[in-house]
């Protein structure tokens, strides 16, 4: 009796380009050769990992998706299974012509295997679940904030349609006396009034929320994970700890940027530009980063500028030839560059350097 021949893979690589959806995956494989096989599958990464290690027993995995939905639990999953996974910034995956005009989930997972099995996308950071918590807790705050501001500009909107002034609008926006003046509003229906009062409720409760959020913050900032460099950057002029908690969370280890360019990028503080031949054009700031980050430290240079006087000269000089938002972005770069040295070096901020 003939002995079956037991399939073996070892030393081997099978590359796995993963198209996600909320109810479907499309998975193609490759092997260093070429395409073995495209299917679709439930989005679970137990179905994937049973069927890689059924069919190409001793093999070594390696597995990519694009950043989204998805988020960084599924590169967990994998990697808790010893399977090498890493997440894709859609923008950096290369696509032909073809693949722009006939776009499919097949396309888009043969595109995603190939591009790995050829080594031609890195991986972006993945954070550690604690800072990746940390991150939500912090953005969620922010959320709340804008969601204030919305509800404040229904309610402003409201009393100008229907005409009512409050004689203590103005002087102190938003101030306990205005809020007690704005309940006593009466409306000639209760129509009128439930839809008012429906605004005045969201409001408090949105305010309350923040508060609790906040303090919730202040209190992270004190663990371990955050202590020293939240103290560091307090030193930085301009930044709270609410803003240090937005840097640390969203940066995370600060020394994966090697050069300021990169820590620049990941702000959206890089031009576009284009180069060809003897011409070359330098457009405005590059759409990829993190534009949250980009609002929060240019909000940081234009208050530094009034408290450092080292970077208010270089401001000074900027706008000698620049335009003033022009030459706060300018300001930015080297404010995020010396948060980064205060950081890579564990010092603290010194004010008033050239």
């Amino acid at each position: 009796m003939k002995k079956l021949k037991v399939l073996n893979f070892n030393g081997q690589n099978i590359y796995v380009g993963i198209d996600c959806h909320l109810k479907s995956w499309k998975v193609t494989i490759y092997s260093v050769e070429f395409e073995l096989t495209t299917f679709s599958q439930d989005p679970e990464p137990g179905i994937l990992i049973n069927y890689l290690k059924r069919n190409f027993p001793g093999a070594k995995f390696k597995c990519v998706y694009e950043a989204g939905f998805s988020g960084f639990w599924m590169q967990r999953e994998f990697k808790k299974h010893g399977i090498d996974c890493i997440i894709a910034h859609p923008a950096d995956i290369p696509t032909m012509d073809k693949e722009k005009k006939q776009k499919s989930d097949k396309i888009d997972s043969r595109k995603l295997s190939r591009s790995l099995k050829n080594n031609e996308i890195e991986g972006i950071y993945v954070p550690s679940l604690e800072l990746q918590e940390a991150k939500s807790l912090v953005r969620t705050r922010e959320r709340i904030v804008s969601d204030i501001v919305r509800v404040k500009n229904r309610i402003k909107f409201f009393l100008m349609y229907h005409g009512i002034k409050l004689n203590s609008y103005g002087k102190r926006n938003w101030s306990k006396k205005f809020m007690n003046e704005l309940k006593s509003v009466k409306l000639k229906t209760s129509a009128g009034q439930l839809a008012l009062f429906t605004f005045i409720k969201e409001l408090e409760f949105l305010i309350h929320q923040e508060k609790e959020l906040k303090n919730s913050i202040v209190k992270l900032s004190k663990e371990a994970l955050f202590a020293t460099n939240v103290r560091l950057l307090l030193t930085v002029p301009s930044i709270g700890i609410t803003t240090a908690m937005i840097f640390l969370s969203e940066i995370g280890d600060i020394r994966r940027f090697k050069t300021l360019d990169q820590l620049c990028s990941y702000f959206a503080l890089i031009p576009n530009t284009h180069s060809s031949g003897e011409k070359e054009n330098t457009g405005r700031n590059t759409k990829r980063g993190n534009k949250f980050l980009k609002y929060i430290i240019i909000e940081c240079a234009w208050v530094a500028v009034r408290k450092d006087p080292g970077l208010l000269s270089y401001y000074k000089k900027q706008i000698v030839n620049k335009e003033p938002n022009k030459a706060i972005i300018k300001v930015a770069k080297k404010l995020l560059n010396r948060i980064k040295t205060v950081l890579n070096e564990q010092i603290e901020y010194q004010v008033g350097l050239a």
